[in-house]
């Protein structure tokens, strides 16, 4: 039915960035659990999130939370709305035009410190690795 059409790819990245999201999750809580190791440890563990590949991947994780959220609304409209089908292509493009519209302010503060810009008055970030 949909043959590298729009449904298609939306149905694709729809997985895809939830499995991001899932893998985020998985990480979180492995930080998390980290306090019970005690504060050196924990903060040690924390400091990581200030590296730039660190940083580049928060970026793919804030893209995909983006997406995925807005393409569920998407799917939504389509379940729900009588002629919701007959719009999915318009939808689909207007899901991408809102999460880079969404993503790009929010990419300047997490990229930022990587330049030296320290958008929130707060800059640190470590070397690479």
């Amino acid at each position: 039915m949909y043959r590298g059409q729009s449904g298609q790819w939306s149905w694709l990245l729809h997985r895809v960035t939830g499995l991001g999201i899932l893998l985020f999750l998985l990480v979180h809580i492995v930080d998390i659990t980290l306090i019970g190791f005690g504060p050196t440890v924990y903060n040690d563990a924390i400091g990581v999130f200030s590296l730039w590949p660190v940083r580049l991947a928060s970026l793919a994780l804030i893209g995909s939370v983006l997406f995925h959220a807005y393409n569920g609304v998407r799917i939504i409209l389509i379940d729900f709305w009588a002629s919701g089908y007959k719009y999915q292509q318009v939808m689909f493009y207007a899901v991408l035009a809102l999460t880079i519209l969404s993503f790009l302010p929010m990419a300047y503060y997490v990229v930022a410190p990587i330049f030296g810009q320290c958008p929130q008055g707060n800059c640190k970030v470590s070397g690479g690795m």
